[in-house]
């Protein structure tokens, strides 16, 4: 009998409940696709450290940069990142091996007395209260409250989903906002009171999608986790962060981005790209989408991101955007 012991592979993941959940979702993938253990190496980013808000510390890249330097020191063999976290920049000398399938994009409203966004705006008893700590929802809450004739007072807030949740359980908050997808890895999504649909509210780009990464020259686990991949979700993320990336924009600034799929019979026909620039008071919004064949590869995917980017600037989103890209 063999004594040789299979080495164990190690995930980099942050310390969040969320973040485990999902990493743990893919360590399980991996260990059925590989066949090794799995092991899962807690990181603390700069991101979980950071009281600031996210606009104030420059989103981009504060949940990602220690988990990347983890992997370059070979601390860890991958990470487990959510998508909408991950710069639009991709380093040399890392590769995005696997984009899996996507869970739901949209944004969840959990609400006092289980009201969704209208019933709450249009509350008598006082403005509400929304917290956020995203600059792109601040920006279409107040444009959606706006059309229905009212206002409503977006909260900055930072914490995991159980403290943003607690904010309207206790009564200092009427609402919070939050990813659906997060809330459903954690089992919570039952309580939200409201999914937002992308007509409404556009999500982050990447929103719901996880980005698994490992470095470039570990081409045989690279070509291992690429199993993982779904190509549908791939060149959808692709288009929408390559519209993040055109506008100069960092994941924090007020842009929103989603590409569907629009589907005849049971036949993929074409993808809709849809962006959102706006003020965070909702005062203004530049938004506007376009329709191509499925992209067939990445740079048919880019070309779909850039096209939409260029008609954006056009229309102004540069002037609407809090936060550029470097």
């Amino acid at each position: 009998m063999s004594n040789t012991q299979v080495q164990s592979l190690r995930l980099g993941t942050r310390r969040s409940k969320l973040a485990m959940a999902q990493s743990g979702i893919v360590a399980e993938q991996v260990r059925q696709l590989t066949g090794r253990p799995v092991e899962l190496v807690e990181i603390t980013t700069y991101g979980d450290t950071s009281k600031e808000h996210l606009a104030q510390i420059g989103g981009t890249g504060v949940f990602v940069s220690a988990l990347r330097d983890a992997l370059l020191s070979g601390e860890i063999d991958f990470a487990v990142h959510s998508l909408k976290d991950l710069p639009t920049a991709q380093p040399d000398d890392l590769t995005l091996a696997a984009v899996p399938e996507r869970e739901d994009s949209r944004d969840a409203l959990v609400a006092r007395d289980g009201l969704d966004f209208e019933g709450l705006a249009r509350s008598s008893e006082r403005v509400a209260r929304v917290g956020t700590g995203s600059p792109r929802r601040m920006a279409q809450l107040n444009a959606w409250a706006r059309s229905l004739g009212v206002e409503v007072e977006t909260v900055p807030i930072r914490g995991n989903i159980d403290t943003r949740i607690g904010y309207v359980r206790s009564g200092e908050l009427d609402a919070v906002v939050l990813a659906a997808a997060g809330m459903r890895r954690i089992g919570r999504l039952d309580e939200a009171t409201e999914l937002m649909t992308p007509d409404a509210v556009l999500p982050a780009p990447g929103q719901g999608a996880l980005a698994v990464e490992c470095a470039a020259a570990n081409t045989h686990l690279a070509a291992q986790l690429a199993e993982l991949d779904d190509p549908y979700t791939r060149v959808a993320v692709t288009a929408e962060r390559t519209l993040l990336s055109a506008l100069e924009a960092g994941c924090s600034a007020p842009v929103g981005a989603l590409a569907d799929l629009l589907v005849e019979g049971q036949v993929v026909t074409e993808m809709r790209l849809r962006g959102v620039v706006g003020t965070t008071d909702g005062s203004t919004l530049v938004q506007l989408s376009t329709t191509g064949s499925v992209p067939a590869s990445a740079d048919e995917a880019v070309a779909l991101g850039r096209e939409l980017a260029d008609e954006m600037l056009a229309k102004g989103a540069a002037g609407l955007m809090g936060e550029r890209a470097l």
